[in-house]
């Protein structure tokens, strides 16, 4: 059975989430928090599977509430679902830095909350279609782009991967040197296709049908991935394959 914490200001939206969520014989609503004050105290206390988390409440933000649960020392938090109407892009990049695992957005469907509610559980990582393409389109566009390579629990996290050197002087200052950042990963040639093919937003399924391999193989070299680059799930890989210029290096087929 899946726990479920739902963290809104308004009653009547948490009601709607747990008519949802509740029509699943295998996902249980095990608490209900109107601020991100209450969202860190039954976090704690319920030890949810999943938190299904708001982002403009009174008090306490989500954003700033799943910091301090995914944060805490004694043990990982878990994994925070965001749900809003996106009425700004930088909710996203402040959602990936405080370590969340999903950004779905309150017009989705049914089936997607559901679907995402499984995916979080599973230790899986999801964004929203609208919510890949903005990641894809900010962090490329470079317009404002977060200040973290890729963002951990714990916050901002400096992958063996992708850390700048500060003694480093590249030729061109400011501009991210793919192939030197993927050397370091030390990813395969296979590995680094995937790895581009999932900055494209690209799921296991599409990956597996476009190199013509299983889906097995495919969660296979993403496991690999994520670990050679020290990030904890697949929008932080999607992240640093942005911010380091890995998305354009993939040749066409």
């Amino acid at each position: 059975m899946i726990r479920v914490l739902l963290v809104d200001d308004q009653a009547l939206v948490r009601s709607g989430f747990r008519i949802i969520l509740e029509t699943e014989p295998d996902i249980e609503v095990v608490g209900e928090a109107s601020n991100g004050v209450e969202a860190i105290e039954l976090a704690a206390a319920l030890s949810p599977d999943v938190i299904c988390m708001d982002v403009e409440m009174p008090e306490l933000n989500g954003i700033e509430a799943a910091r301090r649960i995914l944060g805490s020392p004694s043990a990982e938090g878990p994994p925070v679902l965001i749900l809003t109407t996106f009425g700004h892009d930088a909710y996203l990049f402040d959602a990936l830095a405080a370590g969340v695992s999903g950004f779905l957005l309150k017009t989705s469907r049914a089936e997607q909350l559901i679907d995402a509610v499984r995916t979080l559980a599973a230790g899986q990582a999801l964004l929203g279609a609208d919510v890949t393409r903005a990641v894809i389109e900010r962090i490329s566009g470079g317009a404002s782009a977060p200040s973290v390579s890729a963002p951990s629990a714990a916050g901002p996290l400096t992958t063996r991967a992708g850390a700048p050197d500060p003694g480093a002087t590249p030729d061109t200052a400011g501009e991210p040197d793919a192939a030197a950042a993927l050397d370091r990963a030390g990813l395969t040639e296979r590995e680094r296709e995937v790895l581009a093919l999932m900055a494209e937003g690209r799921s296991n399924a599409e990956i597996a049908s476009e190199l013509f391999l299983g889906e097995a193989t495919i969660k296979t070299h993403v496991s690999n991935v994520l670990q050679k680059l020290s990030v904890r799930d697949r929008i932080q890989a999607v992240v640093w394959a942005h911010t380091q210029g890995v998305a354009q290096t993939r040749r066409p087929a």
